[in-house]
């Protein structure tokens, strides 16, 4: 097999956190020695059993040739953990991907960056104030990185496209799926324009919710900063902003009207130390 198979093949296994597939590689090196691996030999090594049931398990290490060929057939790179257009920002994080699939322009990938994130269902000005805020950040070539989701995400990458800037989207599925289909064409977009989309999941992979949560560390941990438009009180962008703080990265939050409950969150996270952003210069006198 092919090297990059191996790798496919981690890519696959459920059930255990990259950190701790990571930690495992490390005694073995390579995919590859891994791959071989009886059930007794990992639990020698010190791995727990199930941990070893899972490496171990045959529905992982089926179809890895077909996998790979659909993959190049469809312009989809592999960049592994230990490839030099690897993000650097994301090796630093406490549980980074082993593998990165991509379609379009990996190197944009290590260049500075902002993630802009927020509600799905935003209103005019949460639209506005990311198309601006990306704009404004993209002629000053700052990358603008965000989950191709609607709402916010999708007119944080509209701002970027609009300034002919690079933006990045990291999806929670398969790189051969749109989700959500109706930004298709932004995501087309994004790629036909220099810019990239990613995902730490192997093509096939559908959009399942449990997905997005552990997408949106890698949507923080690939920034400088990061910098929330809109978000409800119990709003899942809040999942991405836990992220940011655990890895460190500077926080901006979008001040917003007090009666409107899609301010609520940036508002909260003001008044807990996030730093106001009512334009791009806010944020550019810290990257």
């Amino acid at each position: 097999m092919e090297d990059l198979e191996y790798w496919i093949w981690l890519s696959r296994i459920e059930g255990i956190t990259p950190k701790r597939l990571l930690e495992i590689l490390e005694i073995f090196k390579e995919p590859k020695i891994l791959f071989y691996k009886t059930k007794e030999e990992l639990f020698k090594s010190g791995v727990s059993i199930k941990d070893a049931e899972n490496i171990t398990k045959e529905e992982y290490k089926k179809n890895l040739k077909r996998y790979l060929e659909y993959i190049k057939k469809n312009n989809i790179e592999i960049i592994t953990i230990n490839d030099e257009y690897y993000p650097i920002r994301l090796k630093q994080i406490y549980d980074p991907p082993l593998v990165i699939y991509l379609k379009g322009n990996k190197n944009i990938l290590n260049d500075k960056s902002i993630a802009i994130v927020g509600s799905r269902i935003c209103t005019n000005y949460g639209k506005e104030v990311a198309r601006k805020i990306a704009y404004d950040l993209s002629t000053n070539n700052i990358n603008v990185i965000s989950g191709l989701a609607k709402g916010i995400d999708a007119n944080a990458h509209i701002g970027s496209l609009n300034a002919n800037g690079k933006t990045i989207g990291v999806m929670g599925c398969g790189l051969d799926i749109v989700y959500p289909k109706e930004n298709e064409k932004l995501f087309n977009e994004i790629i036909k324009s220099g810019g990239a989309v990613i995902s730490e999941y192997v093509v096939g992979t559908k959009p399942l919710a449990r997905n997005f949560p552990r997408r949106n560390r890698i949507i923080s941990g690939m920034s400088d900063g990061v910098l929330v438009v809109e978000a409800k009180e119990k709003s899942g962008t809040l999942i991405t902003v836990d992220f940011a703080l655990e890895q460190g990265k500077d926080l901006y939050a979008v001040p917003g009207n007090i009666s409107s409950q899609n301010s609520y969150g940036t508002n909260e996270l003001i008044k807990q130390g996030a730093k106001v952003a009512t334009n791009a210069q806010d944020i550019l006198e810290d990257v």
